[in-house]
């Protein structure tokens, strides 16, 4: 059994193609600006059977082009590796392409065989200064670098993400320091920076929690401007998405 949060049809954003998106529920990270702050806690979620996803998958076949597939999101999807491996074997019989998302902070043997089946990773580094990776999520970021590293040295493909918030993640020496660290990774894709947005704040109202960021501005022009000049000087293959 999966526990999914809640799915999106025809999603752009997650991977190559239109995707059918499944959120899954739970995640160790506490980002400040978490999206979907309804699919940290690791009760909740329904509990579903792999054939159903499957048989949502191949129902949505049709519209997934040569491109297109699932991506698995959250909450954070290796949080339920051991119960994903059979789902994805599946869905590769059923010949759907499969993404996951996530946020590379959680190994086991698990993990290391999910990430070996899918076609695609996209891997959302949050920080890469440790200090504010740890302010901004709770958590280290040390296992995220270590599982760019194994994607890099097993052949694995994958797109490097990075939110773009003002006065947490836009550091010009945090920005350099990434790109030091990455810029001669064979294996990355595409690097996608994803401007920082407030369309979940009202999901914190509605749990009746503080977002901590209200008053934290959306990016001007200008920053974006000046971030992505950063990440080209390191990467050929940088946009903002």
């Amino acid at each position: 059994m999966i526990k999914v949060h809640s799915y999106e049809s025809m999603g752009t954003y997650d991977g190559p193609g239109l995707r059918l998106v499944v959120f899954l529920q739970g995640c160790p990270f506490k980002c400040l600006y978490c999206a979907n702050p309804d699919t940290i806690p690791f009760e909740g979620g329904t509990a579903t059977e792999i054939e159903d996803i499957v048989s949502r998958a191949v129902n949505q076949k049709a519209f997934f082009g040569k491109r297109g597939g699932v991506t698995f999101s959250g909450g954070e999807p290796t949080v339920q590796a051991k119960e994903l491996i059979g789902l994805v074997r599946r869905l590769k019989e059923e010949g759907i392409h499969v993404c996951i998302d996530t946020n590379g902070g959680i190994w086991n043997s698990y993990v290391e065989e999910l990430l070996s089946l899918v076609d695609l990773v996209l891997l959302d580094v949050k920080q890469f200064n440790d200090g504010r990776h740890t302010e901004l999520t709770g958590r280290s970021n040390s296992q995220t670098l270590k599982t760019a590293q194994w994607l890099e040295e097993h052949g694995k493909a994958f797109w490097m993400r990075y939110v773009l918030v003002p006065g947490i993640s836009d550091f010009e020496e945090d920005i350099r320091a990434l790109g030091e660290h990455f810029k001669n990774y064979k294996m990355i894709q595409r690097v996608e920076i994803l401007p920082y947005h407030t369309l979940g704040v009202h999901k914190y109202e509605t749990l009746g929690q503080e977002y901590t960021l209200k008053e934290t501005p959306t990016n001007t022009p200008e920053q974006l401007d000046r971030a992505k000049a950063l990440f080209d000087e390191y990467f050929d293959c940088a946009m903002m998405n």
